[in-house]
């Protein structure tokens, strides 16, 4: 068998010779070298079918890229635990444990097992479910430990009883205060005494466990202390200590300031409404913070009471009004019956007459002697005394003093040109806007109020709010964040599929081969012999120039030249072609 001409073979032919003899060496040599992991493939069919099936490293690769993607949508999606209840006691824990578990509702334990936490959308559903049920059961208890007693008790223990049951209600008075963890109340009722002198009054200690973070205002702190009081018997307020979880005494805090919570309440009230009123009378004519005012109010909240009763003197008789009068009169008539002294005396005989020397006065004396008389008269009247009683009672909170200070700033020109300049308000425009103060916080020069107005040139715009930019404002934050998740599992689901699962689809779906090159290359004519050649190179150097001259060359005409060219080799000599063919089939093969 005569040899063929690899003379005739072009270079594309060649390159696809070669290309395809190191591809079978590969592919023996890789038969050889895993011949041991044939034979164990062998013994093991199931991995002997996965190694045969091009599939299986696809599937598995998919599978993994999903159960990734699935794990962080997840993750993405778990809800966020919120604190149900904290610092309980085992007993109530296991409770709501075991009532958690039977409403299949997904809780975490934190803090070491001291608290429950469930998805934040379903904290206050399952607070209201477990209040249904009696969860927590508080540490103290009630008034319903006097449900259970037994007969035949003491009255002390009886006593006793009712003081736990007290001190457990005001606990959990206490307790449902939003700052207030919870509470403990010491009661100490001391026995009554029928005597006044030995009386005892109750006291009362209450520790207050606040939660972290949280503080007690002086109004809750009396508010506590007044609940307290109110809810035992004969119990004065300043017989109530609160102290809180630092050992710090917070009932002394608000006795030492002498002002409650809602004193200093009204007297912001009262300053907020002179300065409002102030502000909106100067804001339409100097614009909008170009005018700037304080008040300080000094409020009296002393408490006064006073009776005054006043007498006055009696002035005319005739005005003045008869109260009582009283009258009593007596008289007394002596006749001519026997007279004297009883006795020898009276019963003398009468001595002879004499003749008297005034006749008259003799009879007087003698007829006066003959008729006694003896009249007595009292007169008491009672006049009404003038009296004036009054009773004075001062009310808290009226005002001794106020205080205004405003500041207005410089009145604003612009000229024709355009130039803005400041300059200060005239004398008589200062003086009115002192007026409009002074009329607008109801000024009482009696009362000592002051009022102080400056014209000054402000530094600044008081009103220009910082200029945030929008990506730094909250809620652009919050959806950056929300964004950067969902783009972070994006990115994570990208980087698997391009370095996973792309290459083994790849590897399972193959590109279909090749076309097979053509035979022969223009530049390549020079190999062949003949005048057929010398024909074809001659046409094919003129195809060359017409290509040079356009600029490029189709992949059609380029498809045809190659086409004629392979024509003309077969039918110089066939056997050229058929070892080509035969050397495509056996690599194949």
């Amino acid at each position: 068998m005569e040899t063929p001409n690899n003379s005739l073979i072009t270079p594309d032919a060649r390159m696809g010779l070669a290309g395809a003899q190191p591809g079978a060496a590969g592919t023996a040599a890789a038969s050889a070298g895993g011949a041991d992991f044939g034979g164990f493939a062998q013994r093991v069919p199931m991995l002997n079918q996965f190694r045969s099936n091009p599939r299986v490293p696809l599937i598995v690769v998919v599978a993994v890229l999903v159960m990734v993607v699935a794990g962080l949508v997840m993750w993405s999606r778990q809800p966020d635990y919120r604190v149900l209840f904290s610092n309980l006691s085992d007993r109530d824990g296991g409770a709501i444990v075991a009532a958690l578990q039977q409403g299949n509702i997904p809780y975490k334990l934190g803090e070491g097992g001291g608290a429950i936490l469930v998805p934040a959308e379903q904290v206050h559903e399952t607070r209201l479910r477990l209040a249904s049920q009696g969860l927590p059961k508080s540490g103290s208890v009630g008034f319903e430990l006097m449900d259970n007693q037994k007969f035949g008790i003491s009255q002390f223990a009886e006593q006793v009883n009712y003081q736990r049951a007290l001190e457990g209600e005001l606990e959990r008075t206490i307790g449902s205060i939003s700052s207030v963890k919870s509470a403990r109340v010491h009661l100490a009722i001391p026995k009554p005494s029928v005597f006044v002198r030995d009386k005892e009054l109750p006291t009362a200690s209450v520790m207050v466990n606040l939660y972290p973070g949280r503080v007690l205002d002086e109004g809750q702190v009396v508010a506590i202390a007044h609940m307290v009081a109110s809810g035992v018997a004969d119990m004065p307020v300043k017989n109530v200590n609160i102290v809180d979880q630092d050992g710090n005494l917070l009932t002394s805090q608000s006795a030492a300031n002498g002002l409650d919570a809602s004193q200093l309440k009204y007297v912001q009230q009262i300053e907020h409404n002179t300065q409002k009123r102030i502000d909106a009378i100067l804001a339409p004519l100097f614009g909008a913070g170009n005018a700037r005012s304080q008040v300080s109010a000094d409020i009296d909240f002393s408490k006064l009471e006073q009776t005054a009763e006043s007498y006055g003197p009696n002035g005319n008789a005739q005005s003045t009004a008869i109260r009582s009068q009283q009258s009593s009169e007596s008289s007394e008539t002596t006749g001519g019956g026997a007279s004297g002294v009883p006795g020898a005396l009276s019963n003398q005989p009468p001595q002879p007459a004499s003749a008297p020397i005034d006749a008259a006065a003799s009879g007087a004396v003698g007829a006066a002697k003959a008729t006694p008389q003896n009249q007595r008269k009292d007169t008491t009247t009672n006049y009404e005394v003038d009296r004036t009683v009054r009773h004075y009672e001062q009310a808290t909170g009226g005002i001794k003093r106020l205080s205004v200070a405003v500041v207005v700033n410089y009145e604003k020109k612009i000229d024709a040109k355009g130039n803005v300049t400041m300059t200060p308000l005239a004398a008589d425009k200062l003086a009115q806007v002192q007026q409009l103060v002074k009329d607008a916080m109801g000024f009482d020069e009696k009362r000592g109020d002051s009022v102080n107005v400056v014209n000054s040139a402000f530094s600044a715009d008081l009103n220009a709010t910082p200029d945030v930019p929008w990506w730094r404002t909250q809620q652009m934050i919050a959806w950056g964040l929300q964004a950067a998740k969902y783009v972070g599992i994006g990115i994570v689901a990208l980087f698997l599929y391009f370095s996973m699962v792309k290459p083994a689809m790849r590897r399972a779906f193959p590109p279909p081969p090749e076309a097979a090159p053509t035979l022969g290359a223009p530049d390549e004519l020079s190999l062949l012999d003949g005048p057929a050649a010398d024909g074809q190179k001659k046409e094919d150097e003129d195809k060359d120039a017409e290509v040079s001259l356009l600029g490029h060359e189709s992949k059609k005409a380029k498809f045809d030249r190659n086409l004629d060219y392979a024509r003309m080799v077969a039918r110089q000599d066939a056997r050229i072609v058929a070892t080509v063919v035969k050397n495509w089939v056996s690599d194949e093969r």
